[in-house]
């Protein structure tokens, strides 16, 4: 249905919603159509175990997710609401590291 190689368009997350039923083992561009998140944010909820892979995927493998448990957490207010707190500190960090970095002279892209 989508290729792993580009990013989800906004296009491709509504055709996505449109079908008439949904892929059991969504992609992780896919999964950040159907949560609503962007696509960059779905590696965090991995690493904070929010989102749970299928299968034992090698860190740098396309991970892949069951239908079932990517419903039932956009069903969830709290797992949303602790996704979002995840997603927004993750955020706050990173952004303090690169306003330290370039305060001291640093190159940020190597932060």
């Amino acid at each position: 249905m989508f290729t792993a190689k580009k990013p989800i368009a906004l296009e491709d997350a509504a055709s996505l919603l449109n079908t008439r039923r949904l892929p059991a083992r969504l992609h992780s561009s896919e999964v950040a159509g159907v949560l609503g998140f962007q696509e960059h944010d779905i590696p965090v909820l991995v690493i904070a175990r929010l989102l749970i892979p299928l299968g034992k995927p090698a860190p740098n493998a396309p991970k892949y997710f069951a239908l079932v448990d990517v419903l039932a957490a956009g069903q969830d207010r709290e797992w949303l609401a602790q996704a979002t707190r995840v997603l927004t500190k993750y955020w706050r960090d990173k952004n303090s590291r690169k306003r330290t970095a370039e305060a001291e002279g640093v190159d940020p892209g190597k932060t």
